[in-house]
Order: C-alpha cells, then structure tokens, then sequence
C-alpha cells in the first residue's frame, strides 16, 4: 500500500493537540513522519509538542513567533512543512496528509483512503467525512493529496485565499477526480465556519475567478438542504462573492489569469453537461 506523510498546524492547542497526534500515530497504516506547524501558541502546547518530539523518531515541529491569529497562515505554514521535507531530504511518499489540531481518526482511516487512491491512480485527492451528510468533494482536513499530482501541477500551495478549492479546480481540470471515502470516518471539535462566517467562502469564489452560474447553484444547493454551511451561510457565502473587492496583492488578491480561466473552462463545461441533462429529462 502507499505511503505519506502528514502536516499539522496548530496554535494555542494544549487540550487537542495531544490527542489529534495520537490519532495519527495509532493508525493501522502510519505516516512515514508528521511535521507540526506550530504558529505561535502562548499557552502550554509548545512544551506538549517538545515531549511528544522527544518520544518519536520521525515527528517534526517547526514553531513560529507569536503574531496573533491570521487564518491566512495556515496555507503559509503548510508549504512550511513542505519546505522542510525537502530542505531535509525526508523519504519521498505517495501522498500528503493535510490536518489540524482538532481532528481526531479512526485507526483504520489513512488506510481506507488509500487503498482506493492507490487502485485509481486518477484520484488526485480524497478525504472521509466526519458527518451523516452526502458530499461531492473533499473538504476540511483529513484529505489525502497523490504526491505525483500535486508536484507537477502546484509544487506548493497558493498563499492566496481559496488556496483549499484552487487545488481541487486544478485536479478536475488536469483530468483527476477527487473522492469523498464515507467508510472513512473522522471528528472536529470546533465547529465548520465558526470564526470567519463564511467570509472566505465567497470571497474566494471572486478571486479564483467563479462563473456566477455556478456560484448560483451553489448558492442553491446549499440553501435548500443546508448542507454543509447551513442557509445563513449560503447567504454569506453569495453576499462576500457579489460584494467582495479583491485586494492588488497578497492573501486577498486574485489568482494569475491562466488559473482563474482553467477553473472556468471547467465549470462552463459542468454548466452545459447540467443542462443537457436537463433538457434530457423534460
């Protein structure tokens, strides 16, 4: 079976953390090593993470200063991780694991995503789900990225607002598919949209250049079964795209042009497949 590694951003975590690194390590299939992005915790958890170091062989944490909570961040410290894999030359792997400090696995999670990856090399990424809902595409953590994919066509995250979405676009537009593994179980302690409202949700869709009837539909989907962000966030999510005014550069700007048309060549192309099938049905 395949191999990965796992990233894990954390910041003032003293009463998850501990228990979310666990559950990477009792995994039926262990990542080859996990790196700990620690961004800047004022409470116990860099003194957690230095005995948990201390205890195994191949866990790696790299601590960053104390400069407030930024959502903005996490995307610069995954690629972090990323950087000292490579600046270390660690054993290369099938997959990256993308996680957080307050999810938790079941022990056979990593190898039931990857035992479908590994038999459809098309799937670029997977994730499970932490929900009795039904979803389309991977989301929040817990998802699995095939290495080979991610290399060729990003070789790093964007530090750029929707950096989560840019990936999975690129995925479908490269001729991937991404999975969502329902066998594949996990938890968060936190709440989905708790602290930003759904702001980046749509602003996102403005900067990774959205076709508004695709934004429309979504809009829809998720206002009548409000499924996964509830109907007062598909509200937000449509009000932050429609209003939202992308900044010259850095985190809220816009994506380079040849990324924003690739996503809409994509998604005119799902547009008129809807309609067609439509059309079929009357």
């Amino acid at each position: 079976m395949g191999s990965y590694f796992s990233i894990v951003t954390c910041r003032n975590s003293e009463s998850e953390i501990e228990k979310a690194i666990n559950s990477l390590l009792i995994q039926t299939i262990k990542p080859r090593y996990i790196i700990v992005v620690d961004d800047g915790s004022t409470d116990n958890t860099p003194n957690i993470l230095s005995r948990l170091n201390s205890k195994h062989d191949n866990m790696y944490v790299i601590t960053n200063p104390d400069l407030g909570y930024d959502i903005g961040r996490v995307v610069k410290n995954w690629n972090s991780a990323i950087n000292l894999a490579r600046d270390f030359k660690l054993e290369k792997t099938d997959y990256h694991m993308i996680s957080t400090d307050d999810t938790q696995y079941e022990e056979f999670y990593a190898e039931k995503i990857m035992q479908k990856m590994d038999e459809d090399k098309i799937i670029a990424i997977s994730s499970g789900n932490y929900d009795s809902n039904s979803y389309a595409t991977p989301h929040g953590a817990g998802r699995f990225v095939r290495n080979s994919f991610f290399n060729n066509v990003l070789g790093y995250y964007p530090e750029k607002m929707g950096y989560e979405s840019v990936i999975l676009q690129m995925s479908l537009y490269h001729g991937f598919k991404n999975l969502v593994n329902n066998d594949a179980r996990f938890s968060h302690t936190r709440q989905l949209g708790s602290n930003h409202h759904f702001y980046e949700f749509g602003a996102s869709m403005r900067t990774l250049g959205y076709h508004p009837l695709f934004v429309l539909g979504r809009f829809m989907q998720c206002f009548l079964t409000g499924n996964p962000i509830g109907r007062m966030g598909a509200i937000q999510m449509l009000y932050y795209y429609l209003s939202y005014k992308p900044k010259q550069e850095g985190y809220d700007s816009m994506y380079d042009p040849e990324i924003r048309q690739a996503i809409r060549i994509r998604q005119k192309t799902r547009i008129k497949q809807i309609f067609r099938l439509g059309n079929t049905n009357t």
